[in-house]
């Protein structure tokens, strides 16, 4: 029996028997599909827990102010002030390998109007004038922060690109004038519409330590000076006075060793209060990817166990397709076949259904990966690995499968195997 043969005579008697070889193939299909739509979904979340980490920067050590319950506040306030100035000042003369610290205050404005009563629902951040470089913002008209006005509490600010059409429409925005709740700002300058956060950070959702990451989250905020922002706007008085200080490192510095001198230092300064953490994320990317590893062991062990199963299907289909073809064996082998062309032939039976029910496997999984991206709003990324290492598995699972079948079949007597009923 020629391959083309075999290949045809395979294809006759699955076609032969519709239901049976669908059910059959069902156990391929799923096993296929959950290994494409698990390591889609794995890829995803991968990426998007990498693109937030790389966003705060791989270089950055982030000291962030706690959100404390009132009376907490109460309690650890008459020890600590909490996140302030003075932290970042120190951080910046005492921990070795530190090359910018720059402060935050996010400012909630319950207003922002430009001075012929235009409205914008922007956010404003008070910020260091070295925050342009830690989020690589991009200014088209004017310029942005600089040391003098945080010196001299100027109330200057630099708006986003969206802020500026909303307030200004696409008219002169530089020397106009922006009310930010009651304190009125002169624009210095306009950022440009590229002026989405980079990996390294960005403004305020997408700064480094934001509380989410949005694409182009700069294009809605307005930036002014820190030591503005804390003079004109103030804070709760149990809050600290900075939401956030973010420290680069130098090239080649450990984070490790880096966060480990900043918590001992403010552990000083704070009187061992609890009223800040710090985020690294150089820890926060080797801990993703080791949960990452771990998560694609383990959804890959329950895909195999689907494939498994897939096989063992295939198996018990083909132990009761030779049964049932005993005799059809037997008068095979009594015209001159011989017990490979017979082994062969089922073997080649078992392939197809493993072969049909992966490529059918291939369209259900990256149905589900498209499914799962479109009704849960995540990212999924089919790979070609992804592809290859199912339908690899299938086939070795239904080859494997298919032997001991076909072996059964081609050590049947042909004698006896005629007189079967």
């Amino acid at each position: 029996m020629t391959p083309q043969e075999a290949i045809r005579s395979a294809l006759d008697n699955l076609a032969a028997h519709k239901l049976r070889s669908a059910l059959t193939m069902l156990g391929m299909i799923f096993g296929v599909g959950a290994v494409i739509a698990m390591m889609s979904i794995g890829a995803g979340a991968e990426r998007q827990a990498l693109a937030s980490i790389e966003r705060l920067g791989l270089r950055n050590v982030l000291v962030r102010a706690k959100t404390l319950k009132d009376d907490e506040a109460q309690e650890i306030r008459q020890k600590s002030l909490g996140v302030s100035q003075r932290d970042a000042a120190a951080i910046a003369e005492a921990v070795p390998g530190v090359e910018i610290v720059a402060p935050r205050i996010r400012v909630d404005p319950y207003k922002v109007l430009s001075a012929t009563g235009k409205s914008d629902g922007a956010a404003a951040y008070g910020v260091a004038p070295r925050h342009r470089e830690l989020a690589h913002l991009n200014v088209a008209e004017g310029r942005f922060l600089d040391e003098m006005d945080d010196a001299n509490h100027a109330q200057v600010c630099v708006i986003g690109p969206a802020v500026r059409r909303d307030l200004f429409g696409y008219g002169p925005a530089v020397g106009q004038l922006v009310k930010v709740d009651e304190v009125w700002l002169e624009v210095v300058g306009v950022l440009a519409d590229d002026a989405a956060p980079a990996p390294g950070g960005g403004g305020g959702p997408g700064a480094p330590g934001g509380d989410a990451v949005a694409s182009g989250a700069a294009s809605r905020e307005i930036y002014l000076p820190v030591s503005t922002a804390e003079r004109k706007f103030g804070h709760p008085a149990l809050a600290s006075p900075l939401d956030e200080i973010v420290v680069r490192l130098k090239p080649g510095a450990s984070g490790e060793e880096a966060s480990g001198s900043i918590r001992e230092l403010l552990d000083r300064l704070h009187a061992g209060a609890a009223d800040y953490e710090l985020v690294v994320p150089e820890a926060l990317l080797a801990e993703s990817r080791r949960t990452q590893r771990l998560f694609n062991m383990v959804m890959g062990a329950i895909a195999g166990i689907s494939l498994l199963v897939g096989g063992i299907g295939i198996m018990n289909i083909m132990l009761a397709t030779v049964l049932e073809r005993t005799r059809e064996i037997g008068v095979r082998r009594a015209v001159g076949a011989r017990s490979r062309d017979i082994r062969f032939q089922f073997i080649v039976e078992s392939f197809a259904i493993s072969l049909i029910g992966g490529v059918t496997g291939i369209v259900a999984g990256l149905a589900l990966a498209r499914g799962v991206a479109a009704v849960a709003g995540w990212e999924t990324i089919v790979t070609g690995s992804s592809i290859l290492l199912s339908t690899g598995v299938a086939m070795a699972v239904g080859l494997a499968s298919g032997i001991y079948p076909a072996s059964r079949a081609a050590g049947l007597d042909p004698i006896e195997a005629l007189r079967y009923e």
